[in-house]
């Protein structure tokens, strides 16, 4: 895991998979929990860097939290309903850090005053890092097809209307009609959205909680 960069692999599995499996198929949930521990270790890293701990320290404090997760240790105690994957990192980490503290193995102190700016900044850095999963996951859809050019062309109108690059230039480049530019755009824009949903779905207990976490999706990236 690299708290370096934002992560870029697809999770690849739900977290209902998780919650259902980690007490009649532990090695199945722990595949599942390990994915998404990788995809987004970076998020959770730099919640504790707001935390105020050092770049070190935070490495070695976000390491240690994945690793007695990925042992184990939490899951069994678990409720069947704890929800989306985003609340549960935050909520098991901020029980890790008290405890932590509570052994003194910390360079400092915990400041519990400046926990809803750092969640705050922890919910942008998630939207972030599901943003560029899922801008990853469509650039190799398209490269799988053939159409890696069109995608490098394209990405840039996933932004909206303020895209870099007008249609009519890119009809040039592609030396196609303008309105095939737009529906081409079209099309990648609504992929992006089933992506998207896609992705968000691997990160909540239940459908019920989708379009709640897509909203907060949307929120945090606005404001990042």
């Amino acid at each position: 895991m690299n708290p370096d960069t934002p992560g870029g692999a697809c999770a690849g599995r739900q977290w209902s998979v998780v919650l259902q499996a980690r007490r009649r198929d532990t090695a199945r949930a722990m595949e599942a929990l390990a994915r998404l521990c990788q995809t987004y270790w970076y998020p959770l890293y730099a919640y504790v860097r707001l935390r105020g701990h050092s770049p070190e320290e935070a490495k070695e404090l976000t390491q240690e939290f994945f690793s007695r997760l990925l042992q184990n240790k939490t899951l069994a105690y678990m409720k069947r309903d704890c929800g989306k994957f985003r609340s549960f990192l935050v909520s098991a980490m901020n029980h890790f850090l008290v405890d932590e503290a509570r052994q003194g193995r910390l360079s400092k102190p915990e400041t519990p005053a400046d926990l809803p700016v750092s969640e705050k900044l922890f919910e942008q850095n998630w939207a972030l890092t599901v943003a560029n999963v899922v801008y990853d996951r469509l650039k190799r859809e398209y490269e799988e097809l053939g159409k890696g050019e069109l995608f490098a062309a394209l990405k840039h109108c996933l932004a909206g209307t303020g895209a870099a690059v007008p249609y009519g230039e890119l009809a040039g480049r592609l030396s196609v009609a303008e309105n095939a530019v737009k529906n081409m755009v079209q099309g990648l824009r609504q992929r992006y959205g089933e992506v998207l949903r896609e992705e968000m779905a691997n990160l909540v207990a239940t459908p019920a909680e989708l379009e709640e976490e897509l909203r907060c999706f949307f929120n945090a990236a606005g404001a990042a």
